[in-house]
């Protein structure tokens, strides 16, 4: 049995735990899949990459209401995703050689499963550590109704390195990762179909956002709200039939992929962490304390696993606390991440921090709202736009942000200074007013709004 300082179970943000402060200690690092974890491999980079191709493709769709006539000749849907990874793969078997080539690290590929306090067996092999590292992150969810098992179906997993975009393409869910995947494979020419079980898609938006997002996504594709799977069946020629009920009645939607984008779960049951000691809360999720401890001594957690917000900025700013904490046990820091801001990056894009105004009315909190189009600026008036917005909420006594949403082009941009300022505990009125506003950028939207948000 081999012993270590440090292990750590996952090479995604885990794996840049390795900080010069902890030169010189043995570490082991578990890893079933590539190094680089989810992000690097099959979330949010190479999504984001075709997101961008997605992107200039609906623009030159677009392009007739501002006078230029363009069209889309071909999307060669094999150079596309060549560009994307064959960029990623190198860089995911080059963070693993580097590992491997070190002389404090051992590198265990496989799945980790603890047999006892900081105790795990990976393959056959026991190891064990002075402390343990838990940044396994989260695995797509496939509901258990209707039973797919007989069916092909592809998940966030795979759904990227389809050889071409399906004619026919279903998409069962109605979050960031659903949107994301329509807006790609909607924009290379698939036909695209979404069911949601509830009334809108992104629903954890602020409700404005949520139902402009919607809106947007009826006028691109068949959406259907409000509807449940019940059966699911492959097709004879290839592809899946789905049977879903909504209000309507009940429907038979065929396509020639179906796409599971029901949402994401932790990883931490598939560790057995039970085992050492480590608690899960209800929805699964290892339970960490201010400083990333587990319940189970010598044991820590970061990032997707224990973190239901399951952005990579999150997980990296808690793995810099945790390499900290690690390197200095007599000087624990806690893991302070302030206002936490996320982007969808589809079409319209999204992006948010803080309070939803519904949060906000359901808690009986006093807020001030302020929303104003990207059609109410000069910018605005140059892209044609009609449909985008910036959404502010604040609170009238201390005079400051409560929450901001935006939906509309470039809105995770935007976003940054209104979390700069909330970060920094700034006032609506300095922010609005105690610096200049570039004319006529897009960032004047921002700016009207603040200004809103006193009259």
């Amino acid at each position: 049995m081999a012993h270590f300082d440090f292990v750590i179970v996952g090479a995604g943000s885990g794996n840049s735990l390795l900080t010069p402060e902890l030169e010189g200690r043995q570490v082991a690092i578990v890893e079933r899949g590539e190094f680089g974890g989810t992000c690097l491999n099959r979330g949010c980079i190479p999504s984001k990459m075709l997101v961008h191709v997605a992107d200039v493709a609906e623009t030159a769709r677009r392009s007739g209401r501002l006078g230029v006539e363009a069209r889309v000749e071909e999307v060669r849907w094999p150079e596309i995703t060549e560009r994307v990874f064959g960029r990623i793969d190198p860089i995911a078997a080059a963070g693993e050689d580097y590992r491997r080539g070190l002389q404090d690290v051992v590198v265990y590929k496989g799945q980790a499963r603890f047999k006892g306090p900081r105790r795990l067996e990976v393959n056959g092999s026991e190891i064990t550590g002075d402390a343990v590292v838990l940044a396994a992150g989260a695995r797509p969810f496939v509901p258990p109704h209707p039973d797919l098992t007989s069916v092909e179906y592809h998940t966030s997993d795979g759904i990227m390195r389809l050889p071409e975009p399906p004619e026919r393409l279903l998409v069962w869910g109605g979050g960031y990762i659903a949107a994301e995947m329509a807006h790609v494979f909607g924009a290379a020419g698939s036909e695209v179909t979404i069911v949601n079980r509830g009334p809108r898609l992104l629903r954890a938006e602020d409700l404005d956002v949520s139902e402009a997002f919607t809106a947007a996504y009826r006028r691109r594709f068949r959406v259907l709200t409000d509807s449940q799977p019940i059966g699911a069946t492959s097709m004879s020629g290839g592809g899946v039939a789905l049977d879903v009920r909504h209000s309507s009645g009940t429907e038979t939607l065929r396509a020639d992929v179906l796409l599971v984008a029901a949402g994401r779960v932790p990883n931490g049951d598939e560790l057995a962490v039970g085992t050492a000691g480590v608690a899960l809360d209800d929805a699964g999720y290892v339970v960490v304390d201010r400083y990333g401890r587990t319940t189970a001594d010598g044991v820590w957690a970061l990032g997707d696993i224990c973190n239901p917000n399951q952005l990579k900025h999150v997980a990296n700013a808690e793995a810099r606390v945790i390499a900290h904490n690690l390197a200095h046990p007599g000087d624990l820091r806690p893991v302070a991440l302030g206002p936490i801001p996320h982007a969808v990056f589809a079409s319209p894009q999204v992006a948010s921090v803080g309070y939803t105004e519904q949060e906000l009315a359901a808690s009986g909190r006093p807020y001030l709202r302020s929303l104003r189009p990207y059609g109410d600026t000069a910018y605005g008036w140059a892209m044609e736009d009609t449909g985008s917005f910036c959404k502010l909420l604040s609170d009238p006594v201390t005079d400051r942000l409560l929450g901001a949403h935006i939906c509309g082009p470039d809105a995770a941009v935007l976003l940054q200074q209104l979390v700069q300022a909330m970060a920094f505990d700034l006032s609506v009125t300095q922010i609005a007013s105690g610096q200049l506003y570039i004319h006529p950028a897009l960032s004047e939207v921002v700016e009207q709004a603040l200004l809103g948000l006193g009259q």
